[in-house]
């Protein structure tokens, strides 16, 4: 009788236990980084952007050395944090722009989306967008490779500008495969640069009858980027 020896199933045992434990530990950790985003992002909202790793922290009731394991310094923070809140700014602002049909509605659709989505925290809308590298530089348009923000937020500008491409080409009539005036095709990215320095100079301004609506700027910063401006009356 012919008796063969059973298989050892030691190391295909072992080697199952290490991948179930190593799934377990990488779930835990991403479960605890979202975590720390979360108290992070609640305390830069409460503290404002200028919040210190130390103050972050202390407000998670961890140690300064936890948020350096799962993001290296406080850049890795912005990075993460930027990944984590950008997301759900750009479906805002594209969802926005997609559902109107007219070119000027879509793009009074977009710029409103933007000043609500940043006017809901503005001290974390300015920690994500901020550039420390700019602030480094004397004059940072020495540099033409410097970024203005996150690889996030920079990858939301450009999708941001291609649709406003798209949307620019259908309201002057210019068809496939054809290109604007080489000066008119800097208008997408130029607009973008409008929106988000007006909003920004009205995110910081005092809150005084003098300040405009967020609907009142909407209506002028979308007719300034189409129309341009005009004589107006005082008072």
């Amino acid at each position: 009788m012919n008796i063969q020896p059973a298989a050892d199933t030691r190391g295909t045992q072992q080697q199952a236990a290490g991948d179930g434990r190593s799934a377990r530990w990488d779930a835990h950790r991403a479960s605890r980084r979202l975590e720390l985003l979360k108290l992070a992002r609640h305390t830069i909202h409460r503290l404002g952007p200028g919040a210190s790793m130390e103050e972050i922290a202390a407000q998670a009731n961890t140690s300064k050395s936890v948020f350096y394991r799962y993001f290296g310094d406080k850049e890795g923070l912005r990075q993460a944090l930027g990944q984590y809140v950008i997301s759900n700014f750009r479906t805002q602002v594209l969802s926005a722009a997609r559902s109107t049909a007219g070119e000027g509605d879509a793009l009074h659709a977009m710029v409103l989306a933007y000043l609500q989505m940043a006017a809901t925290s503005p001290n974390i809308y300015f920690f994500v967008t901020a550039n420390p590298a700019a602030d480094l530089l004397t004059n940072p348009a020495e540099d033409p490779n410097l970024e203005t923000g996150s690889g996030v937020l920079n990858d939301f500008f450009d999708e941001l500008t291609r649709m406003m491409r798209t949307r620019m080409h259908n309201y002057m009539g210019i068809g496939p495969g054809q290109r604007a005036s080489a000066a008119l095709e800097l208008w997408p990215r130029a607009s973008i640069g409008m929106v988000r320095a007006a909003g920004e100079l009205w995110l910081r301004a005092s809150d005084t009858p003098e300040r405009p609506g967020i609907e009142e700027l909407a209506t002028s910063i979308t007719s300034w980027l189409t129309h341009g401006v005009a004589p107006q009356a005082t008072g």
